[in-house]
Order: C-alpha cells, then structure tokens, then sequence
C-alpha cells in the first residue's frame, strides 16, 4: 500500500496533526508500527453491519479507557497516535 493512497484515507486534518508531531509515514502498516511504539496493549475491532450502521463508523479501536471510532484502519491508527503522543 503506498503512502499517497493511505494518506487520502486520512482527513486532512488528520494527516497534519501527525505531520506536526514527526509521523512521516501514513500508510497503515506504518502507522501500527508506530503506534505500537507508543501503545504496549490496544484491540482493534471491524464492527459488524449493524453496529456499523448504529454507530456510522467501521472500526473501533480500543485502549485503557478510551475507545476511538473511524471508518478505516488507518484512521483509527492515525486518532490512536494522536490521542497519545503529545502535540509539539
């Protein structure tokens, strides 16, 4: 997966806010990997069709207190990096 493709996945806003913080790399791999640096333990779930449409996202990422809901994998790893690393 190339990275111009993942980052158009990502909200602009998104892909700026891990540019301010040194994330050069926005392809999903990457972005576990980097999360994973920074997060020893998360679960990461596709929600079913149902809950999908219940609560109009796709995945539900999940770590300590605090559940994030996005419409891709990479965005979830994107909000994920976010919520944790400190801004710059």
């Amino acid at each position: 997966m190339s990275t111009a493709r993942s980052s158009s996945e990502l909200p602009d806003d998104i892909h700026q806010a891990l540019l301010d913080r040194g994330v050069t790399t926005l392809d999903e791999v990457g972005l576990r990997v980097e999360l994973e640096r920074h997060l020893s333990a998360y679960t990461l779930y596709r929600l079913t069709p149902a809950a999908a449409r219940r609560w109009k996202c796709r995945y539900r990422l999940m770590f300590g207190d605090t559940y994030l809901d996005c419409q891709t994998v990479s965005e979830a790893y994107a909000r994920a990096l976010l919520a944790i690393m400190p801004e710059s």
